[in-house]
């Protein structure tokens, strides 16, 4: 039998201390489209650091004796080239890997700048109010009052197509949706009990919104970002698939599909890889963000 102290000192295993990061591990595995969406994106995170080690051929070299191979399992395919080649003889494979890294890239910075432009609006707007407010409030507004891919198009016609491009123009039509986001939950948070009392006792506006507003904040945009990054990730593969976004010499998917849609008939690998790429991209980023949300809420059953 345990004596007094070796009890105090080995509590039973519901007792123990679990670290934030283990529960977090225990709870993603509990869900299993959450740990497939897991899966997925850490394969597509290293597949854009190690791309050159990934691919097999230099996306840009062409052959074009090699032309519209289809993948190496069907009848004519080459072992060379998996997923086949286009009408240029490119290795269809190999710029898929290195579109990972652009979806990847314009998905994730488009959130950052999105989401930083968005949450400091929306917090002004929810905190100050008054006059404040009602301006930025009326510019949400005017964003709202056109839809979201024909005013990113608007801007892309006027700042010319380049990967820079797209991401500022992703950047300065998204952020009206975490401006609205951020308002409603400052607007709730300026009220509370904990949020007056540090008014009264002298506490300035700047240290009210970032000690005690903003970070319970933070559960809200990770959950809404985690969402938005596979929306931009449609959106720059649309704007490029009408010739608006990415110049056709960078290797993306929306690129590929844009040249695969005259090759349906007779080359349908062409169009059909990174299509399936984008869906299963953005489902898996649906999936996290599910998930995120179901442990990030307070009153979620999510518990180990």
């Amino acid at each position: 039998m345990e004596t007094t102290a070796q009890l105090t000192h080995n509590p039973p295993y519901a007792a123990r201390r679990t670290s934030p990061l283990r529960k977090y591990l225990i709870l993603l595995w509990r869900s299993r489209t959450a740990t497939a969406g897991a899966l997925i994106l850490l394969a597509l995170v290293l597949t854009a650091i190690f791309q050159q080690q990934i691919a097999t051929h230099n996306p840009a070299s062409q052959n074009i004796r090699a032309r519209l191979t289809p993948p190496a399992w069907s009848e004519g395919g080459d072992p060379e080239h998996l997923l086949g080649t286009d009408q240029l003889g490119r290795d269809i494979f190999s710029r898929m890997v290195y579109g990972v890294r652009i979806s990847l890239f314009v998905g994730f910075t488009g959130v950052l700048i999105s989401g930083a432009i968005g949450c400091v609006l929306g917090l002004a707007s929810g905190y100050f109010g008054g006059v404040t407010d009602t301006i930025i409030m009326r510019f949400v507004d005017v964003f709202l009052a056109f839809p979201f891919l024909l005013l990113a198009i608007t801007f892309v016609v006027t700042l010319g197509p380049s990967l820079h491009n797209i991401i500022i123009v992703l950047g300065i039509t998204g952020w009206v949706s975490y401006a609205r986001l951020v308002r409603g939950q400052t607007l709730s948070l300026r009220e509370l009990e904990y949020v007056q009392a540090a008014r009264l006792l002298g506490a300035s506006d700047f240290r009210i919104i970032f000690r005690h507003i903003l970070p319970n904040l933070i559960a809200p945009v990770i959950i809404y970002s985690s969402m938005e990054v596979g929306i931009y990730i449609i959106v720059e593969a649309s704007l490029t698939f009408l010739g608006m976004g990415i110049p056709p010499s960078i290797p993306t998917w929306g690129n590929m599909l844009a040249t695969g849609r005259d090759y349906l008939s007779n080359a349908w690998w062409l169009a059909t890889f990174p299509g399936l790429a984008i869906v299963v991209t953005v489902l898996a980023f649906n999936f996290v963000g599910d998930w995120l949300r179901d442990i990030l809420d307070p009153k979620s059953s999510y518990d180990l």
